[in-house]
């Protein structure tokens, strides 16, 4: 039966440089494409004539850019940093709406106060009082807010304080907090050559018949790029990069046909 395969396929990885608990394969999400590439260094035996008299391999390698559409966090920990992920993300309040109060102390409190972790700034939505600064503009943080545009935080507490000159105004407040949930992998800055390892194992089939399928299965594979490319109007699109070699017993892996 002729074998003809189709659509994006589905790609698994699976650490392998260390063993445990909560260890195990994760998809890679959402595949949009997935290019395996083989590459051959040829070497040329040349003498006094127009053509090669011999021609020989010399280095191969494999290598895989896999372009995906959906977000793991347990894969960027396993496969690109050779990290163990956490429990509890750390994400963003981009634009909460809040109010100076009209009388003193001229605090807010964030709604994430309790996990409150960076400040990411302050912008003017509606002067108020004696406010100089305009719908739009950037306030200015200090360690004791005297004129108007100025703000200080309490990075402990999550609460903002502002100057007596801007009582009244409605204002946005960036910062970012924690949560119980998610995933979160600490970047360190290690050794150099200690090196994640992964087996990778890519499926494609036609119509989801098993029997018109191609399976490749790489036995040892390295991360050596990953891109988070961020577009207005469209979805994020990562690409992981990574390369293929011998495992302990020398064998790469295998490439499988139903035909």
């Amino acid at each position: 039966m002729p074998q003809y395969p189709f659509g994006s396929g589905a790609l698994w990885a699976e650490r392998t440089d260390v063993t445990g608990s909560g260890i195990g394969p994760v998809q890679v999400g959402v595949l949009q494409d997935c290019a395996i590439n083989y590459d051959a260094t040829l070497k040329e035996l040349r003498g006094q004539l127009l053509f090669p008299d011999d021609v020989a391999i010399g280095e191969r390698k494999i290598t895989v850019t896999a372009k995906h559409g959906r977000i793991f966090g347990a894969l960027f920990s396993d496969v690109v940093f050779g990290t163990t992920a956490a429990t509890g993300a750390i994400t963003v309040a981009q634009g909460e709406s809040a109010s100076v109060p009209a009388t003193s102390t001229y605090t807010y409190t964030t709604s994430n106060a309790a996990t409150f972790v960076l400040d990411l700034g302050v912008f003017m939505v509606t002067p108020g009082g004696s406010s100089t600064l305009l719908a739009g503009q950037k306030f200015t943080r200090v360690t004791t807010p005297t004129t108007s545009g100025q703000y200080s935080v309490n990075q402990s507490t999550g609460i903002y304080t502002f100057a007596a000159a801007d009582a009244s105004a409605a204002v946005k407040v960036n910062y970012a907090y924690s949560l119980t949930t998610g995933l979160k992998s600490t970047i360190t800055n290690g050794l150099q050559g200690v090196t994640p390892t992964f087996k990778a194992t890519f499926y494609t089939a036609r119509s989801g018949l098993n029997n018109n399928a191609l399976t490749w299965t790489l036995n040892a594979c390295v991360c050596n790029k990953l891109t988070l490319p961020a577009r207005m109007g469209d979805y994020n699109i990562p690409n992981l990069d990574f390369e293929a070699f011998a495992d302990s017993s020398g064998n790469v892996g295998t490439i499988s046909t139903t035909e």
